[in-house]
């Protein structure tokens, strides 16, 4: 029963694990992070990322232009650069880690520990992935609020609000930590179907005999 309990946390874990990195990719590189639509002129709408700016017109064209420093953008923007970067890589090492625990694969089938350590391994990984990328999703969703309600600029100045990949960043995050909670979850519960070894058990005793009589040498010779 803890068995199939396992199997079963641990393809739910794979499966939530790499939705969360595949989202957290996306969220990295779309230009979606913020939007902007302009009371003056609203057929144009604007899209802020991490790595570009980007305008959709009335017809569907849209123009991109990549951010000219790195040193140039906010403080926010450039420590999510590095962070969503580390956050995939380390999504990877930990989908990775996990493949090779699970009970499916012949990886280290005659070392269950070695597995259950790349279990939990993988499953610590993929939970560090989700906390770097809830972090500067998070962070960029503060510093967007405060923008958005600050009575210091005038009512008539556009204000930057959430975009499409704020959201995906968020599931994406929930998403790592869930999975690897559950393969690390999985990893000790499988620690604990390791079966016993039989116990030893002493061969029936000579007929005739009581229990714990051994018979003589010449005694046995007389009776062959």
């Amino acid at each position: 029963m803890a068995g199939g309990w396992g199997a079963k946390a641990q393809g739910g874990g794979m499966l939530l694990a790499l939705l969360g990195w595949i989202s957290s990719c996306v969220t990295t590189f779309v230009p979606l992070w913020k939007n902007l639509n302009l009371d003056l002129n609203e057929l144009e709408v604007w899209n802020m990322g991490l790595w570009q700016v980007c305008i959709t017109q009335e017809e569907g064209v849209v123009e991109c232009q990549a951010h000219g420093s790195f040193l140039a953008l906010p403080p926010e923007l450039r420590i999510s650069r590095l962070l969503m970067c580390l956050s995939n890589g380390l999504g990877l090492l930990g989908c990775l880690l996990a493949a090779l625990g699970l009970e499916g694969w012949r990886t280290c089938e005659d070392k269950p520990g070695r597995k259950r350590q790349l279990l939990l391994g993988g499953g610590a990984t993929l939970g560090l992935a989700g906390i770097t990328t809830l972090v500067p999703v998070s962070w960029v969703a503060y510093n967007t609020v405060l923008d958005f309600w600050d009575e210091t600029v005038p009512d008539i100045v556009p204000r930057w609000e959430f975009g499409e990949a704020t959201f995906l960043g968020w599931f994406a995050g929930a998403f790592l930590a869930a999975g690897g909670l559950l393969l690390a979850c999985s990893a000790r519960a499988s620690s604990t179907d390791t079966p016993l070894a039989p116990a030893c058990h002493q061969g029936p005793a000579a007929p005739g005999l009581p229990r714990g009589h051994h018979l003589h040498p010449k005694t046995a010779d007389l009776v062959i």
